[in-house]
């Protein structure tokens, strides 16, 4: 299924390419998914789950990181920065014109990106308590403005990957909180 998304996306995810890449039959693959939805809605599934389960830091695993850090580790984490991260990312975009024609996916995305948003929360507020971030804003509204941010690069960066390389992704996620940090 990876290889039918990443080589003919969203549009070219059919049951007959799924089955030809599997090397088995039409009838077998509809067994599991009955439909072309069942199929993109399953590959979402799998999606959030190898993005939930890729490796991270140590630091962030033991838990020692906290605050800004965390917030800033968590941003990095969105963004096409290697092969696997750029791979997934363009399945991400890809998705949403499917989901926005589909109001039960553009519900199940929308939960998908409110979650982790309320996690950016959690940090941001951890950061304010630790003064690394204003007080003033809303923890809700600067986690909401960092995602948004960030979305947007993974955009620019899928789409002009000469421009917006690895080490330009990074200085921008890092000037974009040293500009909330400011104030």
């Amino acid at each position: 299924m990876w290889r039918v998304l990443a080589a003919r996306g969203f549009g070219g995810l059919t049951l007959r390419a799924v089955a030809a890449e599997l090397g088995a039959t039409t009838g077998l693959v509809t067994h599991y998914f009955p439909s072309k939805r069942a199929l993109v809605r399953h590959a979402l599934e799998v999606l959030d789950r190898r993005s939930a389960g890729r490796p991270r830091p140590a630091e962030e695993q033991a838990g020692t990181v906290s605050g800004l850090v965390r917030l800033r580790a968590v941003l990095l984490d969105l963004l096409p920065l290697d092969g696997p991260a750029r791979a997934g990312n363009r399945i991400w975009v890809g998705s949403w014109d499917v989901a926005l024609a589909d109001p039960e996916l553009a519900a199940e995305h929308a939960a998908r990106y409110r979650r982790t948003r309320e996690r950016l929360a959690g940090y941001a507020a951890e950061a304010q308590r630790r003064g690394e971030l204003p007080a003033g804003p809303d923890a809700g509204e600067v986690a909401a403005a960092a995602q948004s941010f960030t979305l947007g690069l993974v955009v620019q960066a899928l789409l002009a990957p000469e421009e917006f390389p690895a080490e330009r992704q990074i200085a921008l996620v890092d000037a974009c909180l040293a500009r909330l940090a400011a104030g």
